[in-house]
């Protein structure tokens, strides 16, 4: 991996596939065997998503961002993000934040679920429309009118 953060990130993503994989371990080999397979898969697949999704860094020097970034705005953007993936159902939940927001594919997120590629896709379309719902006023604050009724009135309950 040569960077000890990304073999780490590869290990935890490892056992926690071996965990949800024990039931299928066939016993046809030794347990470290099994174990080194997931954990190269792991590896490669963390340098596989590196590569598609490559990055570039950033210069040292150069212009400052038009609009210094509100440390508070930031948080009280997360805490809504937060809030609303809660009201989520957890296949949902579990779905978004797989492919969304840990950038497994949809293929990956199937298989570490259990469940068919179709049932990912539909428990994210379906979880991102609710969140469209419950974070629409962060898009445009000043638009209530854009807002559905049901978030309206939650946001009035929570005195906002």
């Amino acid at each position: 991996m040569r960077d000890p953060d990304e073999a780490a990130d590869a290990l935890q993503d490892a056992m926690i596939s071996a965990f949800r994989n024990a039931a299928s371990f066939r016993a046809e080999s030794q347990v470290t065997t099994w174990l080194h397979r997931i954990v190269v898969n792991a590896c490669l697949d963390r340098i596989r998503r590196r590569q598609a999704r490559p990055t570039v860094p950033l210069p040292e020097t150069g212009p400052e961002p038009a609009v210094p970034r509100d440390a508070i705005a930031d948080q009280d953007t997360r805490m809504a993000v937060q809030d609303a993936l809660a009201q989520l159902p957890e296949d949902q939940r579990a779905a978004i934040v797989l492919v969304d927001v840990e950038g497994y594919s949809v293929a990956e997120t199937a298989a570490m679920l259990g469940v068919a590629d179709g049932t990912i896709k539909s428990r994210c379309a379906r979880g991102r429309a609710r969140l469209a719902k419950l974070l629409g006023h962060l898009r445009n604050p000043s638009a209530d009118a854009n807002v559905p009724d049901d978030a309206m009135a939650m946001r009035r309950r929570e005195g906002r």
